[in-house]
């Protein structure tokens, strides 16, 4: 429930905070037309081809999909884990920092409360997993922190890209919500559906959508 919860949060955030205002910004350089679609579109591609890299080039592995990426027989399981969700955090921090770029707070805001709220069932499942394989309190907690922290880095880049070229605005918008789209379609739902949990996971998915939406038509 907490992943489909995850999902519909980025999958509201993907269209509300990101692909909309990045048509509307290519509209506002480009006027009406095929153009604003274009960059949408190549944008779009261009996120999801990179997270995409990302995930054949890094080696990591998943609860129910299990490995994935170049075997590396020194990385303990749990480690491939840390990495899947470190790729899985990287688009997340993006498009936040695209967000707050692109429109200060205005724009940012909203996507990092639903982002953040996101994040704690799965810093949660990080460090339970971490415990369950024998590390104490204070190291699963340091670690399932440390997964966290490449969200500001990817916040760090997308908020600097936007801010010193406005051309950039709509393919930064559009290039990060690619990137989260390919994460929900590749990673978050069919964890969410292998275990016969796609009930709960639906529902979860359902709440995270409208609260989103709810949270960028409110703080937006």
């Amino acid at each position: 429930m907490s992943l489909g919860f995850a999902a519909g949060v980025m999958l509201s955030a993907s269209f509300f905070s990101l692909i909309i205002p990045a048509i509307d910004a290519a509209g506002e350089q480009f006027g009406p037309g095929a153009i604003p679609a274009g960059i949408a579109v190549i944008g779009i591609l261009a996120g999801m081809a990179c997270v995409a890299w990302l995930n054949e080039t890094l080696p990591h592995e998943h609860f129910a999909m299990g490995r994935e990426g170049p075997h590396n027989p020194a990385l303990r399981q749990i480690w491939l884990f840390i990495i899947a969700i470190t790729i899985h955090n990287f688009p997340e921090g993006l498009a936040v920092g695209v967000g707050f770029g692109a429109h200060g707070l205005t724009g940012g805001m909203p996507l990092a409360i639903g982002i953040g709220l996101q994040n704690l069932p799965e810093g949660l499942a990080v460090a339970v997993a971490l415990l369950s394989e024998g590390y104490s309190r204070v190291r699963a907690w340091g670690i399932a922190a440390l997964t966290g922290l490449v969200e500001p880095v990817g916040g760090l880049l997308g908020a600097a890209v936007i801010s010193f070229s406005e051309p950039f605005l709509p393919w930064g918008l559009a290039f990060a919500a690619g990137a989260m789209l390919y994460v929900i379609s590749h990673e978050i739902i069919p964890e969410t559906h292998r275990s016969g949990h796609q009930n709960k996971a639906t529902f979860g998915l359902a709440i995270g959508l409208v609260l989103m939406l709810f949270l960028d038509v409110w703080l937006g």
